[in-house]
């Protein structure tokens, strides 16, 4: 359509719609790489990513074309429209009406490139992820058979198509030759009515999704009874949310662990631990670790850094082979894993517990304070929505926790900080409380704390 070569990066900056989902995989039926990136980036960030991935041709829609035309960049990259017409821009719409149905007779193999996702930025600068077509085939498979789809499953996409999360919903149901939903826009109301309509079996919502879900009015007023699976991802549920969907919207709930560089564990409604608080067992063709801050692998129980590896992971980072050193940990018979950033444990059935990320955790006066402990019973207070805890600067202590919070209603925030301090230890207890209407988030829902940490610590420095 386009006259790309084997292996030539093509960017997308596309909000969902059919015509994105053909796009991005008549790239990858071409023999291309797929570069799905954000529409919610500035034009500096977008400039930044098409530059890095070495792209030489963009498809948009037409709310992403100010943007891209902000971007400043080089005529030498081919700018393709959907949706609309403009000068400058390639009439994408008569291109994918022009093309041919029959198969390009494009071979790709294994370790080919299948598409650069650029992460969702919750630290730092993003990387441009490289997965190849053997780690895509993995996701597709492992997942279509852990969340039991078949051909006659329905999968309703509620997420952005450039985040690497939606592929629940999109690659395992396209293997099986299984129909796929795809929401424009996320709303509660019209999930809900969506699951009804299409007596949809299988939907991914990350926690935020879920809470929304569960306050708004429609919850009530539709039949939910198809769902084989609702999945949730992207960060942990608290054990309330959790509870509150098995009551509410199905009972059918799979919460699954992991990070886009290529490792998952995978928590089913049949899973019973003895610890309530376990994300799940490595999805198929996984392995973990837990490694302490001496490199050296931990005894069951104890905290460390998560690290796995396996069939879906990563190639590596796009042209960043420092960062590639940097994120492998090595077994004593040297098999290489990925270092995840997050601290967690292995129980004594094999379930793996989150604890916190790394950097997200509060060292207050010796102490260390894992935010997601904090977050778990200020969770519990009717009037609390939703929680988030972060570390802000200390005098004495260094650092001490912060709880901000998305209420339902108007509650007191020193009633509530005080209902919560009288259920934490006092090495947890929150120095303060406050209201907010919302918090930044990447493309999954993950709060990214170091925006909202960075007011404090910059006042401070």
């Amino acid at each position: 359509m386009i006259g790309v070569r084997h292996d030539e990066p093509v960017a997308l900056v596309m909000t969902n719609s059919l015509e994105m989902l053909e796009i991005m995989f008549g790239i990858i039926k071409a023999g291309a790489c797929m570069v799905p990136i954000s529409g919610l980036l500035t034009p500096a960030q977008l400039a930044t990513m098409i530059a890095d991935s070495g792209a030489k041709a963009v498809f948009a829609s037409a709310g992403n074309r100010v943007m891209i035309e902000a971007a400043g960049l080089p005529a030498s990259i081919r700018r393709i429209a959907v949706g609309f017409a403009s000068d400058g821009w390639e009439a994408g719409d008569a291109k994918l009406a022009a093309a041919p149905e029959i198969d390009p007779g494009v071979r790709s193999r294994p370790k080919d490139r299948f598409n650069i996702i650029y992460s969702s930025g919750t630290t730092g600068l993003p990387k441009g992820i490289v997965q190849s077509h053997g780690a895509r085939a993995h996701f597709a498979w492992s997942n279509a058979l852990e969340l039991g789809m078949s051909r006659d499953s329905v999968a309703l996409v509620t997420t952005a198509l450039y985040s690497n999360g939606t592929m629940f919903m999109v690659l395992p149901p396209l293997l099986l030759g299984a129909t796929v939903v795809i929401m424009e826009q996320f709303s509660a109301a019209g999930a809900l009515a969506l699951i009804e309509q299409h007596k949809v079996t299988h939907a991914f919502m990350v926690p935020t999704q879920c809470i929304v879900t569960l306050d708004d009015p429609a919850l009530g007023a539709h039949d939910l009874s198809s769902l084989e699976c609702l999945l949730s991802a992207g960060s942990s549920l608290r054990p309330d949310t959790r509870e509150a969907i098995i009551a509410r919207m199905t009972p059918h709930i799979y919460e699954l662990y992991g990070f886009s560089e290529g490792f998952a564990t995978m928590r089913k409604p049949g899973d019973v631990p003895a610890q309530p608080g376990a994300v799940g067992r490595p999805v198929l063709g996984f392995d973990l670790r837990i490694v302490g801050d001496d490199d050296r692998e931990c005894a069951r129980g104890d905290v460390g850094e998560i690290v796995g590896t396996g069939l879906g992971a990563m190639a590596g980072y796009h042209s960043r082979p420092d960062l590639d050193a940097a994120i492998l940990w090595h077994d004593h018979s040297g098999a290489a894993f990925l270092r995840s950033g997050d601290l967690g444990y292995v129980d004594e059935e094999g379930y793996l517990h989150i604890v916190d990320r790394k950097k997200d955790m509060i060292l207050s006066g010796g102490f260390n304070i894992f935010p997601a402990d904090l977050e778990a019973v200020i969770g519990e207070h009717p009037d609390v929505q939703d929680v988030t805890v972060i570390g802000i600067p200390h005098p004495k202590w260094g650092e001490t926790p912060m709880a901000l919070v998305i209420p339902r209603g108007t509650p007191d925030p020193a009633a509530l900080l005080d209902w919560a301090n009288t259920r934490l230890a006092r090495t947890q207890r929150l120095a303060g409380l406050e209201l907010r209407t919302e918090f930044p988030r990447n493309a999954l829902g993950k709060v990214l704390k170091r925006q909202l940490r960075a007011a404090w610590w910059d006042e401070a420095r």
